[in-house]
Formats: C-alpha cells, sequence, structure tokens
C-alpha cells in the first residue's frame, strides 16, 4: 500500500526559479533563502519519496479564465515545462505517475469531488519553480509527481472547509493504493503577501507564524475560516 511519508509547504515564486538557473545560490541577497531549502531537500534525499503530490494554483498559464476549473488533477506519465513568457526552462520533463493519478481521480469522483481531468498539458513555476529548490534535476528528476491545481483566482472559489475536505479524500485515495509507494505532499503558494495598491509587497509576520502554527495544531480552525477572513487577515487590506 502506498504511504505519505511528510508533507512540505513552500512558496512558489517565479524568481526562485530565475534565481536558481542563474546560479544565484551565494548571491547575498538569495543566499539565505537557497540555505532554507538545504534541509527540506536533505529530507527529500534521506527518505527518498518515490512520488511527490503536488497541491498549487495555475497562473493562468495551464489553464485560462475561459476556462479555469476549482479543481484540476494531472493524470499523464509526464507534462513539460510551459513556456511562461521568458522561455522554456532549461529542466527535464516532469515524470508523472498515471497510475496514482488516476486511482486518485476515481477515489475522489467516488467521495463525490467533481474534479477536471487533464493529459499532456504544460506546468508552470507553481509546481516547478519550488522543485528545482529541493529535488536535483540531473541528470533527470528522482522520482515523479501528481499535479493537483486548485483555484485561487477566479472567483467563485472553494470554500477552505471544501479544500480541508479534499485533503482529508486525498489522503484517504492515497493510502488506499495498491502499490507499495512512499508519497510526499507538497503544498505551494505562498503567506501573506498584497499585490496591489500602496501596501503592494507588505507581509504580515505576525499572520504568517500563526497560520504556520495553525496548521500543524489546529487546522479546523482555518477550515473554518470564510475566504474574506484569509484575504483580510493575509492579503488585500487597507491601510492602516
Amino acid at each position: 500500500m502506498a504511504r505519505i511519508i511528510g508533507g512540505i509547504g513552500t512558496s512558489h515564486v517565479p524568481t526562485i526559479a530565475m534565481a536558481f538557473d542563474k546560479g544565484k545560490q551565494e548571491d547575498p541577497d538569495w543566499k539565505p533563502l537557497f540555505k532554507g531549502y538545504e534541509p527540506v531537500a536533505k529530507w527529500l534525499a534521506e527518505k527518498k519519496p518515490d512520488v511527490l503530490f503536488f497541491c498549487f494554483n495555475d497562473h493562468a498559464t495551464t489553464f485560462f479564465f475561459d476556462h479555469y476549473p476549482t479543481f484540476a488533477l494531472g493524470v499523464s506519465d509526464e507534462y513539460t515545462i510551459a513556456d511562461e513568457g521568458l522561455g522554456v526552462r532549461k529542466i527535464p520533463t516532469l515524470k508523472g505517475h498515471a497510475g496514482l493519478s488516476r486511482h486518485v481521480a476515481r477515489s475522489l469522483v467516488d467521495d463525490e469531488f467533481d474534479l477536471t481531468i487533464f493529459q499532456s498539458l504544460p506546468l508552470d513555476h507553481g509546481l516547478h519553480s519550488p522543485l528545482t529548490m529541493m529535488w536535483p534535476s540531473r541528470p533527470d528528476w528522482p522520482g515523479r509527481v501528481v499535479p493537483l491545481v486548485v483555484n485561487v483566482l477566479q472567483h467563485p472559489l472553494p470554500k477552505p472547509t471544501r479544500c480541508y475536505k479534499l485533503g482529508k479524500a486525498i489522503g484517504k485515495a492515497i493510502r488506499s493504493y495498491p502499490e507499495d509507494l512512499k508519497v510526499a505532499m507538497v503544498g505551494t503558494g505562498g503567506l501573506s503577501h498584497q499585490m496591489i495598491g500602496e501596501r503592494a509587497g507588505f507581509n504580515d509576520e505576525k499572520w504568517d507564524r500563526e497560520f504556520l502554527d495553525l496548521i500543524d495544531r489546529d487546522p479546523e480552525r482555518l477550515a473554518k475560516m470564510s475566504i474574506e477572513d484569509f484575504a483580510r487577515l493575509g492579503a488585500t487590506r487597507a491601510p492602516r
């Protein structure tokens, strides 16, 4: 049976990939960030998961607003790297695990989650920007990925309770897969960051630390919050 061996949470800022590709690991501005990924890379090297199950959001790259799914699960054996306007990154094509993906898809539909299923679509930095920080890409990736794209861009958005229930259903689905696999869960996105207005670039470290604590200690409390709560606390706010 498949086993979930742990979870990873990380930012997926596209400039991380740019800095990595330009070899800025020792640049004073970037070195602290690269150092922060070292324990994660070490853990993955030691645990050697067969699959990383990625929950992330697409940035109108794989999908666009004329056809933007709430939850989309990839079920291919491979995924190319999307060109997001600066050319395709020179990293290997991502290897998928079609067997696990399709098993998860069947299980989630049986649990009454209506999914979009996709094949052979390119994936953007939401997955591969942090991936290159954690997993060696040369000569090839050491394992496979399963991509789950969650809509956080176009309203109506799925409620936090819906996402929490989906996470539980995914865990159940993975653990019921008959093949002996080690699976690590990866959630990517960002903590507080205001994208527009006078406070663009603002980070609320106090809320970020509370949020990270609650993921571990009381995730149900986070699930009961509204989308408006998350926007107010971690994103768009008027100046104080």
